[in-house]
């Protein structure tokens, strides 16, 4: 789950992180009274959209003129920011973050993270604040280090922080604060249950002050049901509506560009069946995961998903059936095809426990359902069933 920066910034606030001072804008009809209550100085615009790359888009506007601060305000409200994260599509801005512009005298990059490959949390430092992470690794990765520490609930030790910051050359006075900030994220990371916190810049300013000028986070949806507070802070206007609906039946959905719409029990084979219509020619609509114990009511709701997008062409389902067997899940999809009268083709594969009785059932159904023999026929019969 993400949040906005406003809310990051919050979080970095509750554990004494160093933050500009700022307000949130979260209607048009609040940007005259809030902007009044400010003191005449610089401030920085910023719309509040689930997407990077906002600068270059236009959404991030350093204000000078505090007489044209109101005027700006309203002219980024309900912009669509098109970026490299938002699609073609863009994101309309529907609330602003205006904080007190700093001093800038050098821009650092830090974030810290679960390393799921090592199962150690990693810190990532970098000289060059402000831009792509990746841009910097693929061109200049020498300006970059990480370090991966092992879970401790004690934290990193003096020695694992000085590597952390060691790139950035910090004073002897730097470092103290430094270091509390590497400590205090590693303790958000595990007290939040948080996947991923950047802070992009960090910034030192001219009076030598450490400040967290930008902050992105997100967190670990398996863990967020002991994270109600974590879990009040999302905003479903940056979400996609078929995906929140798909929350609702705890299904992992995900919309794609193509026309064969996919549904699957299992991750992994979920990203092997796309990979294989790929092979023969189409694209996938969707990557959706059933998950492993697929009610009818759950195989309902994923077809109406699927459906709901107008570039599917055809559907494709790809079951392997172990806890969950067959034969079962087969009546489930006759019933859900019956519910939802659908009307483009339908190619099934089963596998597993009981897939010779679900496969009859299907093929004694009188419905027009495709049974595959395995997911290579499957991908053959679904992309020559919508040509």
């Amino acid at each position: 789950m993400n949040i906005h920066e406003h809310q990051a910034k919050d979080i970095l606030r509750e554990y004494g992180l160093p933050v500009s001072k700022g307000i949130v804008i979260l209607s048009r009809d609040e940007i005259k009274q809030k902007i009044s209550k400010l003191k005449d100085k610089p401030y920085v615009l910023k719309a509040q959209i689930h997407a990077g790359g906002r600068g270059k888009a236009g959404g991030v506007k350093l204000i000078k003129n505090f007489s044209d601060l109101e005027q700006e305000a309203n002219n980024m409200f309900g912009k669509i920011l098109k970026t490299h994260q938002t699609g073609s599509q863009g994101k309309e801005v529907k609330r602003l973050y205006i904080e007190e512009a700093s001093d800038i005298l050098n821009e650092f990059y830090l974030s810290c993270l679960i390393d799921r490959e090592t199962s150690k949390i990693a810190f990532i430092s970098s000289t060059e604040g402000g831009m792509d992470i990746e841009k910097v690794a693929s061109e200049t990765p020498e300006k970059i280090i990480t370090n991966k520490l092992s879970l401790k609930k004690e934290g990193p030790n003096e020695k694992d922080i000085e590597k952390i910051i060691s790139i950035f050359e910090f004073s002897d006075e730097q470092k103290i604060k430094a270091k509390d900030l590497i400590k205090s994220l590693y303790k958000i990371i595990l007290e939040k249950d948080a996947n991923l916190i950047e802070i992009n810049p960090l910034i030192l300013t001219k009076n030598n002050k450490i400040i967290c000028l930008d902050a992105k986070m997100n967190f670990d949806d398996n863990a967020i049901f002991r994270q109600p507070e974590v879990l009040k802070l999302r905003d479903l206007n940056e979400e996609d509506p078929a995906e929140i609906e798909a929350s609702k039946h705890d299904l992992a959905y995900i919309k794609l560009d193509g026309s064969i719409g996919c549904m699957v029990n299992g991750a992994g084979l979920a990203m092997a069946t796309m990979d294989i219509i790929k092979l023969y020619g189409q694209e996938p609509a969707n990557f959706l995961d059933v998950g492993g114990g697929a009610s009818k009511e759950k195989v309902t709701a994923a077809f109406k998903l699927i459906l709901a997008d107008k570039n599917v062409k055809g559907v494709l389902v790809n079951i392997f059936g172990g806890i969950m067997r067959c034969d079962i899940l087969a009546q489930g999809i006759l019933e859900a095809v019956k519910e939802i009268n659908l009307s483009v083709p339908l190619v099934v594969r089963l596998a597993g426990t009981n897939f010779k009785e679900g496969k009859e059932i299907l093929d004694n159904s009188n419905l027009k359902i495709l049974s595959a023999s395995d997911l290579n026929d499957a991908a053959k019969k679904i992309v020559e069933a919508i040509k």
